[in-house]
């Protein structure tokens, strides 16, 4: 179909209102946040409810036009902007926002998918109730997009990521029909458990449309606390005791290194250095619990803490008294990703190995870089207690405006890391998802049965391949 007729398709499904075609409208729906992946379409389509969705994907799915679905774009892999070929629609549920049930008594929550992840949290939190996914992106991502993209963050090691959270879904298929799976049920063996093939699908099998998700016992206690290393190793190794003694109360265990919490104070805002002599390592750790006092659960912690810091394991140990000094703490953490974009180009590789195996990735990646690149900077910030890190060679800008074939530089030094990462029995991707940036990295690290089960739900579920093409699984013939 011509532009003007897609266009006039959706503005007679949806109204002429919630269908942007001007170029200053649309641009901000065409590039992501960092500014480094971008495409084109003929419009962006703002459903209100189930069924503007419904009949938009029926008639895409007649007329074979493509369609991208976009949460709060938020994505680093390049899945939530359209491709470069054109002809296609950008559908964003930011206008299904609506919250439908909180029910304390169950301990869930139904939501529409373009709720923002941190009104999600609002409303839990005045049923107290605590729902636990959270992430540095929660004031404008939607959760809808953190279903399909299974997002993690930093409260992992103790709820899991969003797969774990999720009880139900509506989904939208391709062709336009509506699968209504809003459960509430912990418990139902009935066959397939369908609604996992759309957890992490990012949109090529269908769009989330609404979610059940789980809610818990809102904390009354949490004990905060920066601890600083002089090696990695002994980093990991107290995390690792820190999950054994604390095991209920747990709910984040963040490894930083020198590189990236010195970039972090000097481009976030209103953060302080709150160390007299900044360690080689730091981790940030967090306990909860719903009954005691804070006082009373940090002393706990201080006491466990006393033996490895007079043994000179632990070198230094800054201790929130307050909420105001938990939440300066947690600020240096949730401001890495927008201070590494002010830092430099920093090709981030989220990679997720055995915890144990931490000190032996950095090792070996940093030996790796120095050998092969050695004007980069290698920075870290991970999720210790899982495993995940997100391990970031950092090119200076003016270092990156002089590599010739970006592309090629990115995908060779990324291939070297990840290379290291799959050795150990780990993973390329541990939250943010595929997109299109790692397209070939599915095509060199996935089994091939894996890739052949992939594309034949696929084609079982979009046969016209219209639902965000060239995202999460490749062709056949895709290069490695």
């Amino acid at each position: 179909m011509k532009t003007d007729e897609i266009v006039s398709a959706m503005r007679s499904i949806v109204g002429e209102t919630d269908v942007l075609t001007d170029p200053q409208d649309i641009a901000p729906h065409m590039i992501d946040w960092r500014k480094r992946h971008s495409g084109i379409a003929a419009c962006v389509v703002f459903p209100r409810n189930v069924g503007h969705v419904s009949k938009v994907l029926a008639h895409c799915n007649a007329h074979r036009i493509k369609v991208f679905p976009q949460g709060g774009n938020t994505s680093v892999c390049g899945g939530s902007v359209p491709d470069g070929v054109g002809g296609s629609i950008l559908m964003n549920l930011a206008k299904m926002n609506h919250i439908m049930e909180v029910n304390a008594r169950n301990n869930s929550i139904t939501v529409e998918a373009g709720c923002i992840l941190a009104d999600i949290q609002a409303a839990a939190f005045d049923a107290d109730r605590l729902f636990p996914l959270t992430l540095g992106a929660e004031g404008s991502c939607q959760i809808g997009g953190n279903i399909s993209t299974n997002a993690g963050g930093t409260n992992v090691v103790r709820f899991g990521n969003a797969r774990d959270l999720v009880l139900g879904l509506e989904v939208v298929l391709a062709d336009g029909r509506i699968w209504n799976g809003l459960r509430t049920l912990r418990k139902n063996n009935s066959g397939y458990d369908l609604k996992n093939l759309f957890i992490g699908a990012e949109g090529t099998l269908g769009i989330v449309t609404a979610a059940s998700l789980k809610l818990y016992p809102r904390p009354c206690a949490r004990a905060t606390a920066m601890l600083g290393f002089s090696d990695v190793q002994d980093a990991v190794s107290e995390g690792i005791k820190l999950q054994t003694q604390f095991t209920s109360e747990l709910v984040g265990l963040e490894l930083i290194s020198l590189s990236e919490f010195e970039i972090s104070l000097r481009h976030a805002a209103k953060t302080r250095n709150p160390f007299e002599a900044t360690p080689n390592w730091i981790v940030l750790v967090e306990l909860a619990a719903t009954s005691g006092s804070s006082e009373a659960l940090t002393d706990r912690m201080t006491e466990y803490l006393r033996e490895s810091f007079e043994e000179g394991i632990v070198q230094d140990a800054v201790v929130a008294s307050s909420e105001q000094q938990r939440a300066d703490l947690w600020k240096i953490r949730h401001s890495v990703t927008e201070s590494n974009v002010k830092e430099g180009m920093g090709l981030t590789h989220d990679i997720a190995v055995p915890t144990y195996r931490i000190p032996d990735f950095i090792q070996q990646a940093g030996d790796a870089l120095k050998a092969h690149y050695p004007e980069v900077l290698p920075v870290v910030v991970g999720h210790m207690g899982d495993g995940n890190l997100h391990y970031i060679a950092m090119f200076s800008h003016d270092n990156w405006s002089h590599v010739a074939d970006k592309r090629k530089t990115q995908l060779e030094l990324s291939h070297l890391l990840y290379d290291i990462a799959a050795g150990m029995g780990g993973t390329f991707s541990a939250e943010h998802g595929i997109g299109a940036l790692h397209i070939p990295e599915m095509s060199k690290y996935k089994d091939p049965i894996e890739l052949t089960l992939m594309q034949a739900i696929k084609n079982l579920l979009d046969p016209l391949d219209t639902m965000n093409p060239g995202r999460v699984v490749p062709l056949p013939h895709a290069d490695a």
